[in-house]
């Protein structure tokens, strides 16, 4: 797919109507966040807002809600059970649930820890989710030796691993991953009925038998947290109504030419998450947006 035909189709699905309030571009559920962590919070709340999210609710372990509202001036936080350790308890499931319910999609995982209970969290959330769920990081790792539960959820999963995610969910060698990556994508998308956006060079966005292979992005994005920017954009696009697989693409196409023009004025090599941050409206008016 060229240039030309992604920015079209990106320009065409974020039309906002002179009429519209917030509630018609989604109402986005964040689960993130851990001691120690709360910058992969913010940058996935923030990567939302920057691609049009109607509403954000950061759902953040308790002892960290404070922090959380003195550096997210435009987010709602919920504060949830926790462990001992500070990271999300079992007992958020009951109140979870509730929140999902008021809420068009789910993204979770960036900085949640691989605490244990934490874990059992996140895999009791993903076979009782209705809405999309966005699954990253933590929220990858919380399926080693668990992948089965991709078989059980109940609603369109997008997962966004990069080759050792993957490797360690699907017990697949990273060399033959990196050697394969269309065709392992898809199959295991296939395999689970899920939508796998492989990350790395030239990222796969693979849905069954379809797949798309992404032209944006450089080395500049080898920085831990430019993930969480791309949850935060995935799952903005979702609440806005563009089908998962569609939203995966563009997602990932905007993530990257944000990358691009920020690298441009910065170089790769001083190129940080937040400064996707401060370029995603310039990839936004590059493709025609308004």
């Amino acid at each position: 797919m060229s240039s030309k035909t992604i920015k079209k189709e990106i320009r065409a699905s974020l039309k906002r109507k002179a009429d519209s309030h917030k509630g018609d571009y989604g109402r986005v559920l964040i689960i993130a966040g851990s001691p120690g962590m709360t910058g992969a919070a913010a940058l996935t709340c923030l990567g939302a807002l920057r691609s049009g999210a109607g509403l954000i609710t950061l759902g953040i372990p308790k002892s960290l809600n404070f922090i959380m509202e003195e550096k997210l001036t435009e987010v709602m936080t919920y504060p949830l059970p926790q462990t001992r350790e500070g990271t999300f308890s079992l007992r958020a499931i009951k109140p979870l649930q509730l929140l999902i319910k008021r809420h068009d999609v789910l993204a979770i995982g960036p900085g949640i820890s691989q605490n244990a209970e934490t874990k059992q969290l996140v895999r009791a959330i993903i076979k009782t989710t209705s809405i999309p769920l966005v699954i990253d990081a933590d929220g990858i790792n919380s399926l080693v030796g668990h992948s089965e539960i991709l078989a059980k959820k109940k609603s369109s999963v997008i997962i966004t691993p990069h080759p050792r995610e993957f490797s360690r969910i699907f017990k697949v060698n990273v060399n033959e991953i990196q050697r394969q990556r269309k065709n392992i994508a898809l199959r295991y998308s296939l395999k689970y009925g899920i939508i796998v956006v492989l990350k790395g060079h030239k990222t796969i966005v693979a849905h069954g038998k379809s797949s798309f292979c992404n032209i944006t992005g450089n080395a500049g994005l080898a920085t831990g947290g430019s993930g969480d920017v791309l949850t935060g954009i995935i799952a903005s696009f979702l609440g806005q109504g563009i089908k998962p697989y569609l939203a995966a693409k563009y997602a990932v196409y905007i993530h990257g030419l944000a990358a691009d023009l920020a690298a441009r004025d910065k170089t790769q090599v001083s190129l940080i998450p937040s400064d996707l941050l401060e370029y995603l409206p310039r990839a936004f008016k590059a493709c025609g947006c308004r």
